[in-house]
């Protein structure tokens, strides 16, 4: 595995995960099986209030190619079909959902000690074209994201961002919306030994003037149980307690209360992931 800056995605990513990444506020149940011949089948379903949303994924591997296909409560057929190392360093990725035939969606993806390169190109007459690169280490690393439309001829997405890495320290900076927004974040292990972390998250929207900022934090209570909480400046305070009750198989419970409005009811969510 080549170890250096990384996708355009990651950066941030580790302050993204610890705020945001399993709160849960509907329920949600998924089970995965596998046949013999090693096909994973995995059936989810999700209440989110008075709507019921499920869908069935099977996954397939073969040598270098896994091929994906999810059908949902819509009756659409997703299809991911990915090549790892179709040439050195590059992962290839094709996409569709039917019967949408103005979804279909080819990917490159490169990976270099000093750079991670993302290009992506739809499959119709005129297509958005989708472009990422990230250069430097896995230190220090500045990146871009861009998105053009061929049918308008406009950039629908600018966005740009640095990211610093320690040992134990992560911090980054983006600039977001086509420069309407700044966003700050901050990730600290403090023990590696349970997981304890702390991070935050500080966005300033320009044309607002407004700033919105979250601060959360995780740690093991055991090999087998965490914790994770978190609080923004809008008064909403969250926490979750995660339990690993057999390998692979997690429950997880989180709730929400906002202390502007404390006569409200809390916001509970459940979310269980079944694997044999």
């Amino acid at each position: 595995m080549v170890k250096g800056p990384g996708l355009y995605p990651e950066i941030g990513k580790k302050a993204r995960d610890l705020l945001y990444r399993d709160y849960q506020g509907d329920h949600k149940f998924t089970l995965t099986t596998y046949t013999s011949n090693g096909v994973a089948i995995t059936s989810s379903g999700t209440k989110k209030g008075g709507l019921l949303l499920a869908d069935i994924n099977t996954q397939l591997k073969h040598d270098n190619i896994t091929a994906d296909v999810k059908v949902d409560t819509n009756s659409k057929v997703h299809t991911t079909i990915t090549v790892d190392e179709a040439a050195p360093g590059v992962k290839a990725i094709f996409s569709f959902i039917a019967p949408d035939q103005n979804s279909g969606k080819v990917e490159l993806q490169y990976l270099h000690e000093y750079a991670g390169i993302s290009t992506s190109l739809g499959l119709t007459a005129k297509p958005i074209v989708n472009f990422s690169g990230v250069a430097g280490s896995n230190q220090a690393a500045f990146g871009t994201d861009i998105s053009f439309d061929t049918s308008t001829g406009n950039f629908t997405r600018c966005n740009a961002g640095v990211n610093f890495t320690t040992s134990d320290l992560i911090a980054s900076l983006t600039l977001n919306n086509k420069g309407e927004s700044l966003t700050a974040s901050y990730f600290h292990m403090v023990s590696p030994m349970t997981n304890t972390a702390v991070g935050a998250e500080l966005t300033h929207c320009f044309s607002s003037n407004e700033n919105s900022l979250t601060i959360g934090t995780q740690h093991l209570l055991d090999p087998l149980t965490a914790v994770k909480a978190r609080v923004n400046n809008y008064g909403k305070v969250s926490a979750l307690i995660q339990h690993q009750w057999r390998p692979k198989s997690l429950v997880t419970i989180s709730g929400e209360v906002d202390t502007r409005a404390i006569e409200k009811s809390a916001q509970v969510g459940l979310a269980v992931a079944l694997k044999p």
